[in-house]
């Protein structure tokens, strides 16, 4: 087995894609670590950072080691870019956090509202002066998670208002629905706990 380790061909092709994968893991980490921090996450970011120097420091050492290698610079900065991807996608799947929704729209709203409020959603509902006339200003803090089923409730009811969706770092008891009680509060006391 040894043999095969110091063949050309692992040389050649073994190391970029062990390289490849390993700039490909940390980073996607790295991902999330920082996008981690941005949530307020601090003791789970510092678990992530760990993993994620260890990977980069094996994956250096071996382009340093075989720097005679073109194929290895390629690699390394292949999983990189893969890296920052993969670190993304993950994180939109995993979809933490919370989000503010503002909904501004000319016609009657009453539809909207209900339809929101019977999704167990929060809202505030504001009169506004637009440039046109008057509009009404709907705001709901939800979980990122559930920003798809919003933005269908919005082209159901009002397809021509115009909505911001925003993060939310912190937001003081909001209603998430789609949960039952007892996940709602066992992921509640985890991610608290994480929290600054």
């Amino acid at each position: 087995m040894s043999e095969f380790f110091k063949s050309e061909a692992f040389i050649l092709y073994g190391i970029p894609l062990l390289i490849a994968l390993a700039r490909i893991t940390d980073v996607s980490i790295g991902t999330l670590r920082i996008i981690f921090v941005a949530k307020g996450l601090r003791y789970l970011a510092p678990i992530l950072g760990f993993f994620e120097v260890s990977i980069w420091l094996g994956a250096i050492s071996q382009v340093m080691e075989n720097m005679t290698n073109l194929t290895n610079f390629f690699a390394y900065a292949i999983g990189f870019s893969l890296g920052n991807y993969l670190g993304m996608y993950i994180e939109s799947r995993l979809a933490i956090g919370m989000v503010v929704v503002r909904i501004i729209t000319k016609s009657d709203s009453s539809n909207l509202v209900r339809a929101l409020r019977a999704m167990r959603y929060s809202v505030t509902v504001a009169d506004a002066q637009g440039n046109s006339g008057d509009v009404k200003i709907i705001f709901t803090v939800i979980k990122r998670s559930g920003i798809k089923m919003v933005q269908s409730l919005i082209l159901e009811h009002n397809p021509q208002a115009v909505y911001s969706i925003e993060d939310v770092r912190h937001a003081s008891d909001p209603e998430f629905p789609f949960e039952s009680p007892r996940m709602q509060r066992g992921f509640g006391n985890f991610f608290r706990g994480l929290r600054k």
